[in-house]
């Protein structure tokens, strides 16, 4: 665990230390060194639960991928974003290279926490970089609405999550997630339990964000700029599914009744949200939508709580973690040659840069869940447990799976066919660093396809 966090921690000593010239490369090589290392995280050891650096801090198969996830993505949004920021002043540069290093140490901490309260506090840590990155590196000038929306939506959905874990706390006598998962049943009945097992969830269901608490995320995505869009779609939005598997295995058995109006919306929001693709004109928007559908397949299949559930909710994870960040690595590129998001100004790309248009095609077939990769894996596991769970569920998923694939083509036929208008006959060509980008971000995701049992979680 150390051999990862405290060179992450030096790599802020690095960003202010390197000369100007060097900066993005010395701080893009060492994360990619750290992201390197971080793949011995998959070497497990399967007679054993947890693998323990210290008593708070651990690694078991479920936080593993996520973590190894979370280091990859940095050298990712350090090369994404130097096109962008590498013409601003250098101090400008360090601190928003350092914002992403503090973010990326926060999440390790979260992710590998083994105490409810240490999980709690890294949680809300994560906010603070997401939130300058949003606000000061921001676009447009809706930018400090989208960061007002992102922490007041997220700061009212944890507070009484930590009113819960004190509670929990105190009957218990511990918040070790290694004791609590082997402590007692609780007997709950009254209805001081049912706003207790709500004030445990609604926390990770904001953050994921469940259908009708998901106003926050399309918000933050389109003013964020590249590595915020990349990080919150790839990363933040985890920590939601990550805690509520955490938490859901100790509030059986009231889950069993309390779990329907919540599997109600979040099915409900796969079709909603995938619909509200359709008649999206911001490309950004477009993806950031796309997330909240998927990740309501994720919720749906945690509430439900069988073996293949979980399984198929880790992998859908980590495989929409490299596609949706994909994405908008892609409407970046974009973005950085025609300055604007609005799809219909994007038409006919596929003519002037054809290898770009390999790359939308490849990630949008992926995002529609083509055969074989691990984001059909996901869910195919989450429709079949769900239909298991009740036979009605089919008519919507299958719908959602429908309205899913109609959008990814919409998204593709509109950025990337059609004749070519004249203000985009002299765009920039398509540069290295773009496509070493995309190859990092689709070259896991394809040997995944070759070995998934490395992301099913605890599960098998």
């Amino acid at each position: 665990m150390l051999k990862i966090l405290i060179p992450t921690i030096m790599l802020l000593f690095i960003t202010w230390l390197s000369p100007k010239k060097w900066l993005w490369l010395t701080t893009m090589t060492h994360s990619l060194l750290i992201a390197t290392l971080s793949l011995l995280w998959f070497k497990w050891n399967s007679d054993m639960a947890w693998d323990f650096s210290n008593y708070y801090f651990g690694i078991d198969p479920l936080s593993a991928p996520l973590l190894i996830l979370t280091c990859w993505l940095l050298p990712l949004m350090i090369l994404a974003s130097q096109n962008h920021i590498s013409t601003e002043p250098i101090q400008r540069q360090r601190t928003y290279i350092s914002l992403l290093i503090s973010l990326q140490i926060s999440l390790i901490m979260a992710f590998s926490a083994t105490e409810m309260i240490m999980f709690y506090v890294m949680f809300e840590t994560t906010l603070i970089p997401t939130l300058i990155i949003i606000t000061r590196w921001g676009n447009q000038t809706e930018r400090l609405n989208a960061g007002t929306y992102f922490l007041f939506y997220t700061l009212i959905g944890s507070l009484p999550l930590l009113i819960a874990l004190l509670l929990l706390q105190n009957d218990l006598g511990s918040l070790s997630m290694i004791i609590m998962q082997y402590s007692k049943p609780f007997n709950l009945a009254s209805w001081a339990d049912k706003f207790w097992w709500t004030a445990c969830l609604i926390a990770f269901l904001v953050k994921m964000p469940l259908y009708g608490v998901h106003l926050w995320l399309p918000k933050a995505h389109v003013e964020a700029p590249i590595a915020g869009s990349m990080i919150l779609a790839a990363i933040l939005l985890k920590l939601g599914g990550y805690g509520m598997m955490r938490m859901i295995l100790i509030l059986n058995p009231l889950t069993k009744e309390m779990a329907y109006p919540f599997l109600i919306l979040a099915i409900w929001g796969v079709i909603m949200t995938s619909s509200i693709c359709l008649r999206q004109t911001d490309l950004k928007s477009l993806i950031a939508y796309s997330s909240v559908s998927h990740m309501g397949l994720v919720a749906s299949a945690i509430l439900i709580q069988t073996p293949w559930s979980f399984a198929g909710a880790t992998t859908l994870m980590i495989a929409h973690g490299l596609i949706s960040s994909a994405l908008f690595c892609l409407a970046n590129t974009n973005y950085e040659r025609i300055h604007s998001r609005t799809l219909l100004l994007a038409r006919g790309i596929q003519i002037i840069l054809p290898l770009m248009a390999t790359w939308w095609l490849l990630t949008n077939l992926a995002n529609l869940a083509l055969p074989p990769t691990p984001n059909l894996m996901g869910e195919l596991l989450i429709i079949t447990s769900l239909f298991n769970w009740s036979n009605w569920t089919i008519l919507l998923t299958g719908l959602g799976v429908l309205i899913t694939a109609s959008y990814s083509l919409y998204m593709f036929l509109m950025t990337q066919r059609g004749l070519t208008p004249q203000h985009m006959l002299s765009l920039n060509p398509s540069f290295t660093r773009e496509h070493l980008l995309l190859t990092l971000h689709l070259l896991p995701m394809l040997l995944l396809i070759l070995k998934p049992e490395l992301v099913w979680g605890w599960t098998f």
